[in-house]
């Protein structure tokens, strides 16, 4: 029988790549096959790593039991919206019973069937259980409208989005339930969205492409839906943005998600897998292509959320299924400053300008900071640069390398509504990259953005940075190819971290004053980091774009304490850098899941137990 069914899944896969072959051509076929094996060995060990994540972190039959028992000081009821249609009897058997056996029984089960014929045999799968309700429809209205139905039944204070043909474990509504106790404060439950990680479960019943989720991240949500499941709204939030609208099918769930998100006082996200989204031959999670029209749903989803928040843009699909990039409207093309500290190196200045003066976006001004250089011709070279009306050279009288306080110093010249904190070593690749980047930063909720780095060799040098890599910050994605997507796509699409790298930094110049600047007590290491912490602490975001992309000629192997002196500053920068952000560091950074190791940054999976 096995042999059987791994030839028919053979059949299955040769007639999917013939029919793509028909429709895209060679070229097109062969890029996707060679980008489903880069994704195939990447998870292949990340996939055994995970089999000893489930055995370390997820519940024991004991504490299974435990769970059954234990009393939470808040009970809520929550129901679960499930539409139905066609439903396949062996997948539904196993969603009634993993409901069933959940440790939190205070829950109802709303399914609307939208399926021409009731079929009995499914209905008798939980008639035995008074939780469970159903609404047979006499016809399909389409996801949204057969989901609304189950709303309608909803009689819970949340609401959780299940799918007809998924599983949740049976620790996923105790995890919801703790999560709301935990999360209440001075008896105030304010707690209006709650999502989880989850992963894929196959046709085998092997769980794998774990989703480590960060914490609710607006920009990645605008580039992707990664909330996706397990979604949990608060039935007064539902109630006050309304049900799913049908305009959105195949995307209904994101236009919930992105409504909800707008208007939800607390957003909760779960490090945990509560959710097991099943692979079959027309799931979007193992066939793409078998929903492209709910990548056109979501394209329209983000659209109508830039319109409700008056956000000028357009949405375009990107190549990954299911991503999208907002292109921001810039608008009154405001001046941007770009500070460009500089000691000797005329051939990286050279290099860095030029490229610079292609670019597409011509309300620039330039400022090279001149830091004590002893070679004539970079001073000739500063004179042929002065001869541009677009660029100043400024001098930083003082002895020694302050990084902080050299850019602070250019500030103090800058004219620009925006300052581009550039090194010196960096070349445009993408002459827009101003335009991308501006385009976000000024957005109202932004205070920083960061772009893509990449070394000589094309592979990445910044694509963003985790707090708490190697125990302070560090760079995440590094060292992977410029076409490798990262994981999950995080690499090749707009998203939220804690901070980027300074040597692509563009901030608003308010913003820059408002957090005075660059902590000058770090000279050299971290403060770029500390800066994009301290935006962050005034309640600004920090966004990376891998849109705007640029070399940074900085050695792959270039050693930054190299003597005894260079240590002992580095030496006292960390402790610096602990001591103030010692809460930060303890909580761990919001945009990176806890269950990735600190010691790599290509997200590798730490099967350490958590809690």
């Amino acid at each position: 029988m096995k042999v059987k069914m791994n030839v028919k899944k053979v059949f299955i896969y040769i007639k999917k790549i013939w029919n793509y072959l028909r429709k895209y051509g060679f070229l097109k076929t062969l890029k996707k096959f060679k980008e489903k094996l880069r994704i195939f060995k990447t998870y292949s060990r990340f996939n055994v790593d995970y089999k000893d994540w489930i055995k370390n972190n997820e519940p024991s039959e004991s504490e299974l039991k435990k769970q059954c028992k234990y009393k939470f000081k808040y009970n809520p009821k929550i129901s679960i919206i499930i539409p139905m249609y066609n439903t396949n009897e062996i997948f539904f058997f196993e969603l009634i019973k993993c409901l069933k056996a959940q440790t939190y029984v205070n829950f109802e089960v709303c399914f609307a069937d939208g399926s021409k014929t009731k079929n009995q045999n499914l209905i008798d799968m939980f008639s035995d259980d008074s939780r469970f309700k159903y609404k047979f429809l006499n016809a399909n209205k389409g996801i949204s409208e057969n989901s609304n139905e189950a709303l309608k039944m909803a009689t819970g204070d949340y609401i959780a989005l299940v799918d007809h043909d998924d599983l949740i474990p049976k620790f996923s509504l105790y995890e919801i339930v703790k999560a709301i106790n935990e999360n209440i404060t001075n008896n105030k439950n304010d707690v209006e969205f709650i999502y989880s990680d989850e992963d894929i479960i196959d046709s085998n019943y092997v769980r794998k492409n774990p989703h480590f989720k960060p914490d609710f991240s607006p920009y990645t949500l605008r580039s992707c839906n990664y909330i996706c499941h397990f979604s949990i709204f608060k039935k007064s939030l539902i109630d006050k943005i309304g049900g799913f609208k049908s305009e959105f099918d195949g995307a209904q769930d994101y236009d919930l998600i992105l409504r909800a998100t707008e208007e939800a006082k607390k957003i909760i996200h779960i490090p945990k897998i509560l959710y097991h989204w099943r692979a079959h031959e027309n799931s979007t999670s193992l066939n793409t292509d078998s929903k492209l029209y709910a990548f056109e749903a979501g394209k329209r989803a983000i659209k109508s959320q830039l319109d409700r928040l008056g956000i000028k843009g357009e949405v375009i699909l990107q190549d990954v299924p299911g991503t999208y990039k907002v292109e921001y409207e810039i608008i009154n093309s405001p001046k941007v400053s770009i500070l460009i500290p500089n000691k000797d190196s005329v051939d990286d200045l050279k290099r860095c300008v030029e490229s610079l003066l292609k670019c597409t976006y011509k309300n620039i001004e330039i400022i090279i900071i001149e830091n004590n250089s002893q070679n004539s011709e970079t001073f000739e070279y500063y004179k042929k640069l002065e001869k541009n009306d677009k660029i100043k050279v400024v001098n930083y009288a003082k002895k020694g390398f302050n990084y902080s306080k050299i850019n602070n110093f250019g500030r103090t010249v800058a004219t620009g509504e925006y300052l581009l904190l550039l090194n010196n070593d960096i070349e445009v690749i993408n002459s827009n990259f101003i335009e991308e980047m501006l385009g976000i930063c000024s957005q109202k909720d932004v205070g920083i953005v960061g772009a893509k780095l990449l070394y000589y060799d094309d592979s990445v040098q910044h694509a963003g940075v985790i707090i708490g890599i190697g125990g302070i910050a560090g760079h995440i994605h590094k060292n992977i190819k410029d076409s490798d997507p990262g994981y999950f796509s995080r690499a090749n699409i707009i998203n939220n971290f804690s901070a980027v790298t300074a040597a692509c930094l563009l901030v608003k110049a308010a913003i820059f004053d408002e957090v005075n600047g660059l902590d000058e007590n770090f000279e050299v290491a971290f403060n770029d980091v500390d800066f994009c912490m301290k935006v962050r602490k005034k309640g600004y975001l920090v966004v990376y774009t891998p849109y705007a992309k640029l070399h940074h000629y900085e050695s792959k192997s270039r050693g930054y304490e190299n003597t005894p002196e260079k240590q002992a500053r580095f030496s006292k920068e960390i402790s610096l850098f602990k001591e103030k952000w010692e809460k930060e560091l303890k909580i761990g950074d919001p945009y990176f899941n806890k269950n990735f190791r600190l010691d790599s940054s290509l997200f590798v999976l730490d099967i350490n137990k958590k809690d």
